[in-house]
Formats: C-alpha cells, sequence, structure tokens
C-alpha cells in the first residue's frame, strides 16, 4: 500500500487530558486541532473568546508537513444569533489566533458547518471573505442533509460531510476539482473516493456518545478503512 496521508479528522473529541489529546491527533496522517467539549471547547463557547481552545498552546509545540485546523463558521455563528459583521470578525480573530505561531508547510482550514441546510444568509460571500484572508487549503464541514450542489458549485477545495448518513454519488460526475472529506466508519459508506481525498469519522466525537477510550480503536478502524481503499 502507498503510504498516502489521507487520514484526519473534524477535530472535537471525549478527551479531558490535553496531552492525551494532542498525541491521538499525532497519530494521524494529517494531524488536526482537537477541540475538547468537556474542558469549555464547544465551538458557541470558544468562539466567545477567540483563540481560547484547551489544546491550542501544547498543539503548537508540535511542527506539522500539513495539518488541519478549524473554526465555527459563519453561517452557523448567524444562525446563533450574531450580527453578519461580528460573526465573521469572530471567525477571523480566532483563525488568526490559532495560525499565528503554528509551525506547517500547509494548513487545512475547515469551517464547521453542522446546520449549513437550514441557513439562508449568503454564506459562499461569508466565506470567501474569510478564506481569501489567510494562507489555506479551503474546506467546510456540515453534519446535516442540505442543497449540494451550491457546495460543489462553489469555489471550495474540500466538502467534508457524513458519508455513513448522505450518499452523494451523484456529484461524481462534476465535481469541479473538489476533494471530499469521507466522514465513515466501514468502507461501504466510501462511494467514490479519489485523488485527493480524506478519510475521517463522522462528526460527534466530542459528544457524550463517546469516551476517550473510544477514539483509539476508532482510528484503527478507519487505518483498515484505508488500507482496503489503496490495496
Amino acid at each position: 500500500m502507498e503510504d498516502k496521508k489521507i487520514i484526519t479528522q473534524i477535530g472535537s473529541l471525549p478527551y479531558t487530558d490535553v496531552a492525551e489529546a494532542v498525541t491521538y491527533s499525532l497519530r494521524h496522517d494529517i494531524p488536526f486541532l482537537p477541540e475538547l467539549p468537556k474542558l469549555g471547547d464547544a465551538m458557541l463557547e470558544y468562539i466567545k473568546q477567540p483563540g481560547r481552545l484547551s489544546c491550542l498552546e501544547e498543539f503548537k509545540k508540535q511542527q506539522f508537513g500539513t495539518v488541519k485546523i478549524q473554526c465555527v463558521g459563519p453561517a452557523t455563528l448567524l444562525l446563533s444569533g450574531y450580527p453578519k459583521e461580528q460573526a465573521l470578525q469572530k471567525a477571523c480573530e480566532h483563525i488568526q489566533a490559532i495560525i499565528e505561531g503554528l509551525k506547517a508547510q500547509e494548513i487545512i482550514l475547515f469551517l464547521d458547518e453542522p446546520a449549513l441546510g437550514q441557513s439562508g444568509a449568503n454564506y459562499l460571500e461569508l466565506w470567501q471573505a474569510l478564506f481569501s484572508s489567510f494562507d489555506v487549503i479551503s474546506g467546510v464541514h456540515t453534519c446535516g442533509n442540505m442543497d449540494w450542489d451550491i457546495l460543489f458549485g462553489s469555489e471550495l477545495k474540500i466538502i467534508s460531510f457524513d458519508a455513513s448518513k448522505y450518499d452523494l454519488t451523484k456529484y461524481a460526475k462534476y465535481r469541479s476539482g473538489k476533494r471530499i472529506a469521507w466522514g465513515v466508519e466501514k468502507i461501504e459508506d466510501v462511494k467514490d473516493f479519489q485523488e485527493g481525498d480524506l478519510l475521517t469519522l463522522p462528526c460527534g466525537m466530542g459528544t457524550p456518545l463517546y469516551k476517550a477510550e473510544d477514539c483509539q480503536p476508532k482510528l484503527q478502524n478507519l487505518i483498515k478503512i484505508k488500507e482496503k481503499i489503496l490495496a
């Protein structure tokens, strides 16, 4: 099997120990900045004080080739009651706080927009305002169903979704150069893996459904899925 770096994660984890969370992240092909909701890192909490993440200081001690970071997206902040300008400002400040001092050759930035299908805002314009401010590879993660044509017709580089719930096979014919981050727990969930795509676990690792001891077995399962895909 060719050693391709395709495994990463959305970010939220059930750990309460910062060192353990960062160590777990470093076991992935593409390390990701952990968010620990049990320590106050829920996205609508950390954005009140941009840059306040439990693992950020420890994470920045590392050096990376490619690294993945994430921030609550402006569409989600609008749905949560933030005015447009404040939503953009908060997200921009949070991303800047993460990137400043981060030692990486390449940064993938996912905007976390879990309920994007419910947003009536012109979020493509909001995303562009953010992504154009940073030297990053642009991506958006959404948990629910939506009008996928909008995402596949956008200027995004990576679309992250829960492939264990939704089938985007019909978009294979017109990806428009998009990469997909497949949120999966079994090989059957991966319908159209292509060069440049990523593998993640489905969203929700930071919810009460999961415990810290669940993380490593799920990562091992993801590694097995990778091996089957690249065999």
